[in-house]
């Protein structure tokens, strides 16, 4: 028995339609408020992620935080900044010069020396007072974070 499409999900009477999100959701009843599209689109959702595989696990972490600091404070706190790997270079041209930083585990490596901030090298390159992380683009120009 194959499984109905999208157009044939969207022919199904209500109780057929519970009976998909059932076999789509390991047997969980199809919450109430649920309309005809939103539970359509989670039943396609399910099958493309048991298909294709899921979220991976470090994005389901960060929407289950999202999802907690929802319920505990009413607001999300977006934007916490970019997250750099260790072995990322960094490259940037100030004044007709290219600089590269490496990220580390533990701060970052410029001309062969470590440093604890990006801020702390973009002061040594430029001689003035820059955010680190606005120097090298990882924040937009105006932003809080920059």
């Amino acid at each position: 028995m194959s499984m109905p499409s999208q157009d044939e999900l969207s022919q199904l009477t209500a109780a057929q339609l519970r009976a998909e999100w059932r076999k789509a959701h390991k047997g969980q009843i199809m919450p109430k408020g649920v309309g005809r599209d939103l539970a359509t689109r989670a039943i396609l959702w399910r099958r493309q992620e048991r298909m294709h595989g899921g979220l991976p696990t470090s994005v389901r972490r960060e929407l289950e935080n999202f999802a907690k600091q929802l319920i505990q404070t009413g607001d999300i706190k977006l934007g916490q900044g970019i997250k750099l790997k260790p072995g990322t270079k960094l490259v940037r041209q100030w004044h007709g010069t290219i600089y590269q930083v490496q990220v580390l585990e533990e701060g970052f490596e410029f001309e062969h020396r470590q440093y604890s901030s990006l801020t702390k090298i973009a002061r040594e390159i430029t001689g003035a007072a820059w955010s680190g992380p606005r120097f090298f683009g990882l924040t937009p120009k105006g932003s809080a974070n920059g």
